[in-house]
């Protein structure tokens, strides 16, 4: 049983690794000073876009891997976190940034941008999309047993590199 278990997940993972890229759907979201942020700006650039919430341990976790993934590939890279505005205050994001000492922006969404990324009112937190610099979705992972990697280990890296075509992020 348990072989049969590892089985079905290896395929899960693999299935999930050949995802065929789709566009990502447009945004301009304001982060908590009023700023607007909007995917258009970061043409040429992968976009790690992560769906959190501040009371998540596994948004925590992923917290610290994106601080690692901005540090290997620099410029390369933009990353935007996005709360739910209804979920979340000012001052509940404002205290996780110093928490977790975040330096990329914190957009805030009413739901509609959340959804037209998920296609489900149900979203499970984190969620995280790599989109590449022609603004198409390479990959889409949500927590769960077989992409822990992507969210606290060096997933993420492997994930970005795909979308590079090389075999290291270097700035």
């Amino acid at each position: 049983m348990r072989n049969v278990l590892l089985i079905l997940l290896s395929a899960a993972a693999l299935l999930n690794a050949q995802q065929q890229p789709r566009r990502a759907p447009g945004w301009a979201l304001p982060d908590s000073k009023m700023k607007i942020y909007d995917l258009a700006d970061y043409r040429g650039k992968i976009v790690i876009l992560e769906f959190m919430q501040t009371n998540c341990g596994h948004c925590a976790a992923a917290a610290d891997v994106l601080h690692e993934v901005e540090a290997q590939y620099g410029s390369k890279i933009q990353i935007i976190s996005v709360v739910n505005s209804a979920n979340e205050k000012d001052y509940t994001v404002a205290s996780y940034v110093t928490g977790h000492k975040v330096d990329y922006p914190i957009l805030f969404d009413a739901g509609q941008m959340m959804f037209s990324y998920t296609l489900n009112p149900h979203i499970d937190f984190p969620h995280l999309y790599v989109i590449d610099g022609a603004g198409n979705i390479r990959f889409d992972y949500t927590y769960d047993v077989t992409t822990r990697d992507i969210f606290e280990g060096k997933g993420l890296s492997a994930a970005i590199d795909r979308v590079l075509g090389n075999k290291g992020g270097k700035k």
